[in-house]
């Protein structure tokens, strides 16, 4: 068994896994102190987890893949983690977020339209300025004050990330375009899109308060839809319509 003691979202997490790896990947998250919450795996969490990746091999016509056990064990303690954070006010939504001047905006859409495509431009217009706080899975902690987005190991293929939490400024809902535009919207327009992209639980108490946390984001958040081309000219046109 091998433990360790982490901090994410504002939450001390201890997790006791089989193998070490997913230490490692958590590692730039450690933390000291009695942790409010405990993560652990089974060998039948590694099974279920290879199940779930041969079910979906299949669904797409490919044959399954053989994921080493350590993998895996990632895996089932992401799902883990993401089942336990509603309970405390938070909840994981797929997006890519960055903090300019120490507010961040969270970029959501289908995967493949181009978010972590987007937020590279805001980096490469912004410069210093601009900082990855998550680049696929940050988590969104709501407090009676506003919205925070909080980094985690979660956080892409080319591993962008930052152990941050940043007050939320605006979620933008992204799309290809032939130009650069971008509107605000209403919650009434951004729930389905919302809905879609954050972390539904399976468990139902956990999925009941998901839901309540998804209408708080709508009532504390501005929304907006960008239209835009993979041009720098697209980070202007979206910082600008959002920073205010």
């Amino acid at each position: 068994m091998y433990t360790g003691t982490y901090r994410i979202a504002e939450r001390i997490i201890a997790i006791e896994s089989l193998y070490p790896d997913v230490h490692a990947y958590w590692d730039a998250y450690r933390w000291e102190g009695e942790p409010e919450l405990t993560l652990c795996t089974t060998p039948a969490d590694i099974a279920l987890e290879r199940e779930k990746s041969a079910s979906e091999d299949r669904r797409l016509g490919v044959a399954p893949r053989a994921f080493p056990d350590a993998y895996l064990e990632e895996l089932a303690l992401y799902r883990q983690l993401a089942e336990r954070m509603p309970a405390y006010d938070t909840m994981l939504m797929h997006g890519s977020a960055v903090a300019v001047d120490g507010e961040a905006y969270l970029f959501t859409a289908k995967s493949g339209t181009g978010k972590s495509t987007h937020t590279r431009l805001w980096r490469e217009l912004l410069g210093s300025r601009a900082v990855m706080v998550n680049d696929d899975k940050p988590m969104l902690r709501l407090t009676d004050t506003g919205v925070l987005v909080c980094g985690t190991p979660y956080n892409g293929k080319h591993r962008l990330g930052e152990n941050l939490s940043v007050p939320l400024k605006a979620v933008c809902i992204l799309s290809r375009g032939a130009e650069n535009t971008i509107c605000p919207i209403t919650a009434r327009e951004g729930y389905p899109v919302l809905l879609q992209q954050v972390y539904r639980p399976a468990n139902a108490r956990a999925l009941e308060q998901t839901l309540g946390l998804v209408d708080r984001l709508l009532g504390q958040v501005k929304l907006y839809r960008l239209s835009c081309t993979p041009e720098l000219q697209a980070a202007q046109v979206a910082y600008n319509g959002m920073k205010g």
